[in-house]
């Protein structure tokens, strides 16, 4: 019996231990890119001043660049290219405090692709929090901004102020965009309604990546009883942040009042059946092929379960005068089983024997 409380003991003590040994080294790697970030920021700084003191152009970043790594061969960094983001970066952000407590926080390469794709600086303000916020890849980062996120978040139509007390209505506007990008699907995976519904679960990980931080997956179809009838929710998720659930409903149509409706009932039955009493209501929102704002507003005016509605836009289908041009699946077989053949055939048989 002592050994079986000596076991649990020492199990929790390890848990603690490894808790403690992963906080720190997270802690430290944060450490690390900070430090990293403000080098680079007053290497970047001290490249401007001299450059304007001196009259030197571009070349002697190359010059600088060439000496700093004969001198530091052990570091990564110092190459032209990455010389030249410093300047950049120095120039951009003149407040070294905005410097350590924004942009300190993120990797580096998440600063160079800010500064290199986004040029207006509240905006490039506004992607840094966003990835502090997040924790954005770096991939993931390039992509919001190709689909120009800061222009679609809090976008949708909702009736969040007159049905959601502050600040939960606030929080709830931000977290819908419109319109949501599915471009991880073409027109063709979305034909009809099913499609649509099984083309976002097949593409899930994308999906939740759209949908935004504090989105959980509870269920696709998710079956409520009402009345002794069966129904189906298209897709369930429950929000960590709001503490609510939420109801997602997919159109591959215009919005129509109807929609509305509906959702409102679907909303009505999660409150009854699904939510706990320590969450908040329910919100629903409808995914639709297009709208009109002035439709959805008469639609949404009188409905008091917080809703909203935005659209969708799918990756495009290849252009018909582009699939003339390209090879057909057979033809493609075709070619790699003749470079398969040459491939097996003799020296000699090839042209290059004696």
């Amino acid at each position: 019996m002592a050994g079986e409380v000596l076991s649990k003991a020492y199990q929790e003590l390890l848990e603690d231990l490894k808790q403690r040994i992963r906080t720190a080294r997270v802690r430290a790697a944060l450490m690390v890119n900070r430090e990293l970030v403000l080098l680079y920021w007053q290497i970047g700084q001290t490249i401007l001043h001299r450059q304007a003191k001196e009259g030197w152009g571009a070349r002697v970043i190359d010059r600088l660049a060439e000496d700093l790594r004969q001198d530091f061969p052990d570091m990564r960094g110092f190459s032209p290219r990455n010389l030249k983001y410093m300047r950049a970066f120095a120039e951009a952000y003149s407040d070294e405090q905005f410097v350590q407590q924004v942009a300190a926080l993120i990797p580096w390469f998440h600063n160079c692709v800010i500064l290199e794709k986004v040029k207006d600086p509240a905006l490039r303000e506004w992607y840094a929090r966003a990835c502090i916020e997040h924790g954005w890849s770096r991939a993931v980062l390039e992509a919001q901004i190709e689909t120009r996120l800061h222009e679609r978040t809090g976008r949708a139509i909702t009736n969040f102020s007159r049905t959601l007390p502050a600040p939960q209505s606030e929080l709830a506007q931000q977290i819908l965009k419109d319109p949501y990008n599915f471009d991880f699907l073409t027109t063709h995976d979305a034909a009809v309604e099913r499609d649509l519904h099984k083309g976002l679960l097949e593409h899930l990980k994308d999906f939740m990546l759209e949908l935004g931080v504090g989105f959980a997956f509870v269920g696709s179809n998710y079956h409520l009883e009402v009345g002794g009838e069966d129904f189906y929710l298209d897709l369930l998720f429950y929000h960590v942040k709001l503490r609510c659930f939420v109801v997602v409903e997919l159109k591959t149509t215009e919005f129509k009042p109807e929609y509305a409706g509906k959702l409102n009932f679907y909303l009505s039955a999660a409150d009854d059946l699904l939510r706990h009493p320590q969450d908040n209501p329910t919100i629903g929102i409808l995914l639709c092929k297009g709208k009109s704002h002035v439709i959805v507003e008469y639609a949404l005016r009188d409905v008091h379960k917080p809703m909203g509605v935005a659209e969708y836009q799918l990756a495009k289908a290849l252009p018909e005068h582009l699939k003339g041009s390209l090879p057909t699946v057979e033809q493609l077989e075709a070619e790699l089983k003749a470079v398969e053949e040459r491939e097996r055939k003799p020296v000699d048989e090839a042209g290059y024997g004696g």
